[in-house]
Parts: C-alpha cells; sequence; structure tokens
C-alpha cells in the first residue's frame, strides 16, 4: 500500500489516513499537534505546506524526512 501525502490536505485527514504521521511531525518540531485536542481542532484547517510556512522551516528537510518514513510527497 503506497503512503501518499499531500502537502495541501488537513493534518487532520493524513493522520487519520497514516497515524504514524503524528509522531514524524512532533520529531520535525510540530510539538503542539501532540496535544490533547489540537488534531481535531487547528488540524482541520491547518496543512503541512501551511504549517511549514507558519513555523519558517526548510521545506525540502521536511519533504525529505517523510520520503525516508516511506512517504510519497504531492505538491
Amino acid at each position: 500500500m503506497s503512503k501518499v501525502l499531500r502537502m495541501d490536505e488537513s493534518i487532520f485527514e493524513l493522520v487519520s489516513r497514516h497515524p504514524e504521521v503524528t509522531g514524524i511531525m512532533v520529531e520535525l518540531g510540530f510539538q503542539d499537534i501532540a496535544k490533547p485536542g489540537m488534531l481535531q481542532t487547528a488540524g482541520r484547517f491547518m496543512t503541512l505546506a501551511k504549517g511549514i510556512k507558519l513555523k519558517k522551516m526548510d521545506p525540502e528537510a521536511i519533504r525529505q524526512t517523510f520520503v525516508r518514513h516511506g512517504f510519497e510527497i504531492i505538491e
């Protein structure tokens, strides 16, 4: 089964489909996603692309981390 991640998909949808995304995001510096209720509130409208921009992270480093974990990234 292919693990596809779309940068414009909500974090809630990503985690619902691939629960391991939460751990990967925490590893990358998105610690807030692990807080109780955060996924069900902000996670419904926040996308990975928006989160990267908000936290001023290197998009290529994020992509490479997800690729290392077996994800295919779709822009």
